[in-house]
């Protein structure tokens, strides 16, 4: 799984840095290096109302910095039940 998080000027304004670290947080938590892959990314022009998350390259979803790590616990369900 990949999850890239925009940091154009409009999502940094968002708190995209939080978001980003908050993911990648995460990542370590649960020993998930192999599995889910967390990067940044530039603005596309497909501005959301939070910071933008892309997911595996297809599905966007706008996630705030409280957000986050309920998101993450959300998506990766699956992966974190298998470990």
């Amino acid at each position: 799984m990949k999850f890239s998080v925009c940091v154009g000027s409009f999502c940094h304004a968002k708190g995209s840095y939080n978001v980003l670290c908050t993911l990648r947080q995460m990542v370590e938590e649960y020993s998930l290096h192999d599995q889910v892959e967390v990067s940044s990314m530039f603005c596309d022009g497909d501005c959301v109302e939070a910071v933008k998350v892309k997911i595996d390259d297809q599905e966007t979803v706008s996630v705030t910095g409280a957000g986050a790590r309920e998101f993450f616990l959300q998506r990766c369900a699956g992966l974190i039940e298998g470990r």
